[in-house]
């Protein structure tokens, strides 16, 4: 179950590709996004925080805030995936970790994103998204 604020999130990523048909066009929406994603610096892109399974570079730096909250910030070498990040960030980031562990990521299948992925990207879109979700179990239990 999505809290208002994931939701919301996902609403916004939607409403973005409000009438573009043309996946060329929508491309272009996921780049711009990845364009807008602040770099992370290079001494956090680290072999630690290199995400395995991603033909691309992927990295993913997390904090625990003194809210419960966790931020995220990510960076590709790669356009298309440093949109996809921003995205999952733009829904993840700034959330309690038992709400990033329940969240229902429907912005990618309604948006047929997993359709129009190559399989390497695919499975680095998965590769993504079990980092994140293993990082927030870990803060939920106190691990990190």
């Amino acid at each position: 179950m999505n809290t208002p604020e994931i939701e919301q999130a996902q609403t916004e990523i939607i409403d973005q590709f409000d009438g573009l048909d043309e996946w060329l066009d929508r491309y272009a929406v996921i780049i711009d996004m990845g364009n807008e994603l602040e770099p992370l610096p290079d001494n956090l892109k680290t072999p630690s925080r290199r995400i395995e399974g991603c033909q691309s570079n992927v990295w993913i730096d997390s904090t625990l805030n003194a809210d419960g909250t966790v931020t995220f910030r990510a960076d590709s070498d790669a356009l298309i995936v440093k949109g996809i990040i921003a995205m999952l960030l733009h829904v993840l980031s700034g959330r309690r970790p038992a709400d990033i562990l329940d969240a229902d990521l429907h912005f990618i299948g309604d948006l047929g994103i997993d359709t129009h992925l190559s399989p390497t990207r695919s499975n680095g879109l998965l590769a993504m998204l079990k980092n994140i979700k293993a990082t927030a179990a870990a803060y939920a239990g106190g691990a990190k």
